[in-house]
Order: structure tokens, then C-alpha cells, then sequence
């Protein structure tokens, strides 16, 4: 499971041209789901995005997490992510999970971050999606599971 997660100032999904979701200052996670990943996978990678330390504290220092923040988590589906790139010029998607694998375990990942954080949205699994944002910083992470 491979999560690319961004500070955000502000970000957006819309669908269809409508306004699905959007979060304040906090963290854009854009969320890819291989083959081999597991609902403890899932909790790992959650654990690990909740407490990653990448907002500021009072003296300028990437020392605070999300929940000492407060801010928002929008969390977006985005099996690309999972793509070997390592040869060619052209991705290969074999590492990914299948489309019922990667719902699922995307909607356990978001309802389990539900439980734990107050200011939780999301996009669609599997939808055409507009994501605007504005990072802040920019500030950028590759985590995985």
C-alpha cells in the first residue's frame, strides 16, 4: 500500500463537474492499493500518516502530525501509484490490486480513518476525479506498507 501524501492548504475533488469534497489546511493523501496489501497493511500505513510529522511548530520546525494540527484529511483513491515504471515507457499495472480488492480495502483504510480522526473526506473509488490543491510549502511525502 503506497500512500503520496501532501500539506495542503486547501484541497478539492469534484466529479462530473460538482463539488464532492474538500478539506482545509491539512493533508491531500492520494491512495494506491497493490495486490499483496491486507487490512493490517491498511492500519499500518493509517498509523503512520496520522503521527508522520510535517506541519510546523511554533519555532518553524516540521514537528507536529496531523491530529496535534487539527487539520483535515482527504483521502483519494489512485491506483497509478502502484505502477512499475521501471522499464519501458509504458506503466505496468500487474502489481496492482484487483478493482473488488482495492475498493475494499480503500473504504476499510477510509472508514478506519474515520474512527480516528474528526475531519476525514473523500473522493470516489474508481471515478473520473478533478483533485485541485494548493500545497503548501510544498511539502511532499512517498509512504508505504
Amino acid at each position: 500500500m503506497k500512500a503520496l501524501i501532501q500539506r495542503v492548504q486547501t484541497a478539492s475533488v469534484n466529479i462530473a463537474g460538482e463539488r464532492h469534497s474538500e478539506i482545509g489546511p491539512g493533508i491531500l493523501l492520494l491512495l494506491g492499493v497493490e495486490k499483496t496489501d491486507s487490512q493490517a497493511s491498511a492500519d499500518k500505513l493509517l498509523q503512520k500518516i496520522l503521527n508522520y510529522r510535517i506541519f510546523s511548530d511554533s519555532e518553524g520546525k516540521m514537528n507536529l502530525n496531523l491530529q496535534q494540527q487539527g487539520g483535515g484529511l482527504l483521502i483519494v483513491s489512485q491506483f497509478t501509484l502502484v505502477a512499475d515504471t521501471a522499464k519501458g515507457l509504458r506503466p505496468g499495472f500487474s502489481k496492482g490490486a484487483t478493482p473488488e480488492q482495492g475498493e475494499a480495502l480503500y473504504e476499510y483504510f477510509v472508514s478506519q480513518a474515520r474512527s480516528r480522526h474528526p475531519d476525514v473526506a473523500t473522493g470516489h473509488f474508481g471515478a473520473d476525479m478533478q483533485v485541485s490543491l494548493i500545497n503548501d510549502g510544498p511539502v511532499t511525502f512517498l509512504l508505504e506498507a
